[in-house]
């Protein structure tokens, strides 16, 4: 079989998705994200080629008359969820969480920035920033289509990520307001994710009493030698030394985990006044 063949049959068998996610995750430096847009950009060759197969078979092609490239965008364009890409739909998600408190800090500006470029690396410019002031410049950013448009192109498992990003930029100034999560607990609606995993991101980032008691796996009728006694065994528990023999992921894991135990241990101290 001959390379153009097969180069056909490749477009016919829909796999340009696979093949740009995988030249996305490495052309990003290994980037979650980058796999996630090349995916996406696959997808639309894969639509653009079978539209195409479509207008040959209503008249283009052999016998018939050859549709421009410009028809045929405009005619996946007009079939297609969005025109946005990647980047500008974190971007208007972004905003809405930087707004979502009435105030949009250094903080937060500097926390979204540092993700882009580390996620999508040159490919994040002015251009991007300036997307960005637009949308917090909005006074509505239109969250419904853009998180059905998440919905249908991201796995569950990409939106739940998704939520831990908009939670870091909640986090980026220190605390967690009632309007930011009110804002995230709509925006992870509209997008399909359950609400357990929503309330599992959330106690990563949003403290209070009951999780700090939660944590360290007790409730707030626990005497004070029983909240030491539980961060004791807590801390041996999930110890990083316990899978000091695993992968830099696991480790990671665990280190979260042990300072969220050590966290939520000195919070409860100095509510309660222990020494």
């Amino acid at each position: 079989m001959s390379k153009i063949s097969s180069a056909f049959e490749l477009k016919n068998r829909g796999l340009f998705k696979f093949i740009f996610a995988v030249g996305g995750y490495f052309l990003f430096g290994r980037s979650f994200w980058g796999g996630v847009l090349g995916f996406i950009i696959g997808t639309g060759v894969d639509n653009y080629q079978n539209l195409k197969k479509q207008f040959q078979a209503q008249g283009g092609g052999a016998g018939g008359r050859q549709f421009s490239a410009e028809e045929l965008f405009n005619l996946y364009q007009q079939r297609s969820t969005t025109s946005s890409d990647v980047p500008t739909m974190l971007i208007a998600l972004s905003a809405a969480v930087m707004k979502a408190d009435g105030k949009v800090l250094r903080s937060e500006l500097d926390f979204v920035k540092g993700f882009f470029a580390q996620q999508f690396g040159p490919q994040f410019n002015q251009q991007h920033l300036k997307t960005l002031k637009s949308f917090l410049d909005s006074g509505n950013i239109p969250l419904a289509k853009i998180c059905q448009d998440i919905r249908m192109r991201m796995q569950p498992e990409v939106r739940v990520q998704l939520l831990h990003y908009l939670f870091g930029i909640a986090k980026a100034d220190g605390d967690v307001s009632d309007s930011e999560i009110r804002v995230i607990q709509q925006i992870a609606d509209m997008m399909g994710v359950s609400n357990v995993d929503f309330e599992s991101v959330k106690n990563m980032f949003y403290r209070n009493v009951n999780s700090d008691y939660k944590v360290l796996g007790i409730d707030q009728t626990a005497t004070d030698d029983e909240v030491k006694k539980a961060y004791r065994k807590m801390a041996i528990k999930f110890h990083p030394d316990k899978v000091a023999q695993m992968g830099d992921e696991y480790q990671k894991g665990a280190k979260e985990k042990f300072q969220m135990i050590q966290d939520s241990y000195e919070a409860l101290k100095t509510r309660r006044g222990i020494k």
